[in-house]
């Protein structure tokens, strides 16, 4: 169990590697409280994005100087108008798999990314069946459902079990590192060999999560190729945000040249979308810590403490709460969901996670209205279920000391027992 002093001395590590990124590194001081910890990490941030723009003014969006070289820590660019060809030479966010060939495209967003592989998907396979399983997320269910109707959703009971699917209709599986863990290690388990494409969002894993690893086995295994899309606003930026920045990783098997492959044909038909769109990255978005050996020891460490005390809130939550409690079991790990006894609506359950995070906020405890994961900080925030159209209050676990964490978690338990609909105002 992780001290109060270790964890300082822990974030002090995070805050150097932040610090040394600057040209001019600043005198930092060893944190004294988690407050300061969250102070100075997002402070750092912001000065490190403030000297991208002062170091590559050069670097426009017309790129009219030939003599811009616009980088960002260990990413290099280079780039014609709108970054519409955007080139990105830099470190992966990956553990690199054996025996496969892969292509990367970086976007403004996660849902840059899938939005153009899910358009490039319907030139490509074209009247294909894409089969989702239920608690995948929400907005790329809509996506799908609203812009791409090319795409017939599918939703799972079970995977590849007992379901409308066409037996003529190629078959897309999306898996999303956000459903439920039996739902999530059910698909794992179960044949893949009548897919032809996979779609994984791995942005509630970290990026070199063993989960991550097991799914390429079992796709490779079956000979599916793989496209990995990823939101890398949330773990992979030490907790602070860096910047908006997506991307889809192509991943092949061999057999054929890459770029005759499905996966091969995939990316450069997102490639174009990415560009007609108007979805690619901006440079100062790409986090300049990332890549080195320090980050990744850091990350793991703060993933691996994340991950233990959302195991500790699962069992705190289902003893302390049991029919308040909605989703625990999530397969990241990473958040748990609470529902109300009165049915909430989206406007119901926004307004109790900023009224949970208020009235805690204001008894010294970490935690902050916030729609997003992975932080210092304990995040609340609503929560939909786009598969039983429930909506209820996300509680994201922090990377805190476990002592701390477990008074807080008792806390959220405590307020959530006792305040329900009429006292969220």
């Amino acid at each position: 169990m992780e001290t109060i002093e270790a964890y300082l001395q822990r974030k002090n590590r995070e805050i150097g590697l932040l610090n040394g990124c600057l040209s001019n590194p600043r005198h930092v001081p060893c944190p004294r409280s988690v407050d300061e910890v969250i102070k100075t990490k997002f402070q750092l941030t912001a000065a490190l994005r403030a000297e991208h723009a002062l170091q590559d003014w050069k670097a426009t969006e017309t790129s009219w100087s030939a003599t811009a070289s616009p980088t960002s820590g260990p990413f290099a660019f280079s780039y014609d108008y709108q970054r519409a060809d955007l080139k990105v030479d830099g470190p992966s966010f990956y553990e690199h798999e054996t025996g496969c060939y892969s292509e990367t495209i970086y976007t403004a967003s996660g849902m840059a990314a899938i939005s153009a592989l899910l358009l490039a998907a319907t030139r490509i396979i074209v009247g294909a069946d894409i089969l989702v399983l239920p608690g995948s997320y929400g907005e790329t269910l809509e996506l799908i459902e609203r812009f791409v109707p090319e795409l017939r959703l599918v939703t799972l009971s079970s995977p590849f079990a007992n379901v409308s699917v066409r037996a003529d209709a190629p078959k897309i599986l999306l898996l999303d590192s956000c459903v439920s863990a039996a739902a999530f290690e059910a698909a794992l388990h179960s044949d893949g060999s009548g897919l032809d494409l996979m779609i994984f969002d791995t942005t509630c894993f970290a990026g070199r999560s063993g989960r991550i690893r097991r799914v390429l086995r079992w796709a490779r295994r079956s000979g599916i190729p793989v496209v990995m899309v990823r939101s890398h606003t949330k773990l992979d930026s030490l907790g602070v945000e860096y910047g908006r920045l997506g991307s889809a990783v192509f991943v092949g098997w061999g057999g054929e040249r890459a770029e005759d492959s499905l996966a091969g044909r995939l990316a450069a038909e997102s490639r174009d979308a990415v560009r007609l769109l108007g979805g690619a990255p901006l440079p100062a978005h790409f986090p300049p810590f990332v890549g080195t050996e320090a980050y990744w020891a850091l990350t793991k460490r703060r993933i691996a403490i994340i991950l233990r005390n959302g195991r500790h809130a699962t069992r705190l939550f289902a003893r302390e709460l049991r029919s308040l409690s909605a989703e625990l079991h999530f397969t990241h790990g990473l958040y748990v969901t609470l529902r109300s006894r009165l049915p909430l609506d989206e406007a119901g359950a926004r307004q109790a996670a900023e009224a949970m995070s208020r009235d805690l906020g204001r008894a010294s405890f970490p935690i902050r209205h916030a729609g997003s994961f992975g932080f210092d900080f304990a995040a609340t925030e609503w929560f939909h279920n786009a598969t039983t159209d429930e909506f209820s209050v996300r509680v994201a676990v922090p990377d805190l000391p476990a002592e701390l964490w477990n008074d807080l978690a008792a806390a959220i338990a405590e307020w959530w027992r006792t305040h329900q609909v009429a006292d969220w105002k």
